[in-house]
């Protein structure tokens, strides 16, 4: 989810350029740029079964699937902003030059070769938005929108999402205490801890944010803290209408928090001191919203105030 977020304002300046933009995205996250006007069209990917049985009939008509619709839309150009192997080989599907950065700044360095117009990074260009919107550079596509803007999330009708938003008591923070590694999460002993703080010194209550794979964190925390309200697992855009609706939102360095940023809430992300050489703040951190990176030194006020400012400047789009 954050990759997708970070590359969010490649679409919207091409597509103010006068661009007609395609997008390849992995079949769960195709919710989160359905009704993005930037796109033009969507094409659905599955690499995960596609590695796991990748000579299956279904596998290969999958692909087949979306070779031809990528040959049908015929573009003059891609960007791999990944930098992984899966996506430039995505991108070299659609038989167009690849742009993409060099093998220095990508994620799999050996993956350049299938790079046809190398981005060398300027050592300023620290963020990975900023990084990105490099890749704008060879195709002469100016950036007159940098920041990610997930705002047409809005527009997508989910009334279950509007409904259970409607009974939560105001103002609320979202914590969102899951993550895609372990060693990345604060730990639900803390969250809970911050969240009778935030409601003394602001009044906010807290709701329990989770998603897929989430379930048993989320669990704890609910445990922990009864009075919080706890999120029905919500699609993407359902959790968008909630998020629009929070005072602060508060994860690790985890896609949820990247997507409330982007749809203009104040965020506060946590890096752990477990952060890989490339989710470092200065590289991975909310577009506009805060960050902390704590050890095993930072107490609980330190967070707790590194909340609250964030909640008292929030940054639209």
């Amino acid at each position: 989810m954050g990759d997708i977020v970070h590359a969010l304002p490649l679409a919207e300046n091409a597509w103010r350029a006068g661009a007609e933009v395609g997008w390849v995205v992995e079949r769960g996250y195709v919710g989160l740029l359905e009704g993005n006007p930037a796109i033009s069209r969507l094409f659905p990917a599955d690499t995960r079964a596609w590695r796991r049985s990748p000579l299956s009939g279904k596998s290969r008509g999958e692909i087949s699937r979306l070779r031809a619709g990528l040959l049908d839309f015929a573009p003059e150009a891609t960007i791999d902003a990944q930098g992984l192997w899966k996506s430039a080989l995505l991108a070299r599907l659609a038989r167009a030059p690849v742009v993409g950065l060099g093998a220095r700044h990508r994620r799999e360095r050996t993956s350049a070769v299938l790079v046809d117009r190398a981005v060398r990074l300027d050592p300023g260009v620290e963020h990975v938005v900023d990084q990105n919107l490099s890749l704008l550079t060879p195709l002469e596509i100016p950036v007159a929108a940098p920041a990610p803007d997930a705002r047409y999330l809005f527009d997508v009708v989910r009334g279950d999402a509007d409904r259970f938003v409607a009974g939560l008591p105001r103002p609320f923070a979202l914590l969102h205490p899951g993550s895609s590694r372990a060693e990345k999460a604060w730990g639900e002993e803390e969250y809970a801890a911050l969240a009778g703080r935030l409601f003394d010194r602001t009044g906010m209550s807290a709701a329990i944010s989770w998603g897929p794979g989430d379930a048993k964190r989320a669990d704890r925390l609910a445990r922990l803290l009864p009075e919080a309200t706890r999120l029905p697992l919500l699609d993407i855009a359902g959790l968008a209408h909630v998020i629009a609706h929070a005072a602060l939102f508060v994860g690790g360095d985890t896609g949820p928090v990247h997507l409330a940023d982007a749809l203009g809430v104040p965020a506060l992300a946590l890096f752990s001191p477990a952060s890989r050489r490339r989710n470092v703040p200065r590289r991975n951190r909310p577009y506009r919203g805060a960050w902390l990176r704590y050890d095993q030194a930072t107490d609980l006020e330190t967070v707790v105030e590194k909340a609250i400012e964030a909640a008292r400047c929030p940054a639209a789009p």
